[in-house]
């Protein structure tokens, strides 16, 4: 239990609690451009509270206002996801392995990183067909789904081929198969995968793709360890 008699524990945690709601109120604007009343709605914070903690992002060009209004993430957030991208160990290593994976497969690649309870897209190549699955770099989305997800989740579960495959777990329409990339040790660091439309990978996405993926995992491990 907090004590009123240390004089530095209450102004840590009410920082703390702004850190807190101005990544909330950026979450929340990842979906896309939101009104005001519509940001206090998704995040569950007071009305003055998300006013003022995201014109102070404005301030900071981590959120700008549209011409309608509304607050949509900043300009300079895209120089810090590009920074975080390159400067990840494996992001360069990566993305030779990505590139051939999209030739390979005619499909969209991506490498995902776990990230507490979630993953994220560290990486993401778009297939050159007309209909594709788009994963933005930098989008965090559940480890409950997907194969990419449930790779991270638990890479104990991944089968003999090395492979894990998913039909419209993350949206319907979509299907995916994912391979672990793992470290020297043999820890599991990433997941590297191709998705895209049912109607193309068909019932069985690991069967037509899944040594490829596993092949693309093998070329980054081996990047990674020069």
């Amino acid at each position: 239990m907090l004590r009123r008699s240390s004089c530095f524990v209450e102004p840590r945690v009410r920082s703390v609690g702004v850190l807190d709601k101005s990544v909330a109120l950026l979450r929340a604007l990842a979906a896309g451009p939101l009104g005001l009343a519509a940001l206090v709605e998704a995040t569950g914070i007071s009305r003055p509270t998300a006013h003022r903690l995201a014109s102070a992002l404005v301030d900071h060009g981590f959120v700008r206002r549209t011409d309608d209004g509304r607050f949509a993430l900043g300009a300079e957030l895209v120089g810090l996801g590009r920074a975080a991208a390159t400067s990840w160990p494996w992001g360069d290593a990566a993305r030779p392995a990505l590139a051939g994976l999209v030739e390979a497969t005619g499909e969209s690649a991506q490498l995902y990183v776990r990230e507490g309870e979630a993953r994220r897209c560290l990486l993401s190549l778009e297939s050159g067909h007309e209909l594709r699955t788009i994963v933005a770099e930098g989008a965090r989305l559940s480890l409950d789904s997907g194969s990419g997800g449930r790779v991270l989740r638990d890479p104990d579960g991944v089968g003999p081929a090395g492979w894990v495959e998913s039909i419209e777990e993350r949206a319907p329409g979509v299907a995916s198969v994912s391979a672990p990339v793992r470290d020297a040790s043999g820890l599991v660091v990433a997941a590297v995968g191709v998705s895209g439309p049912v109607e193309r990978l068909g019932p069985s996405p690991g069967r037509r793709h899944g040594a490829q993926v596993v092949a693309a995992a093998t070329r980054i491990e081996s990047a990674l360890a020069r």
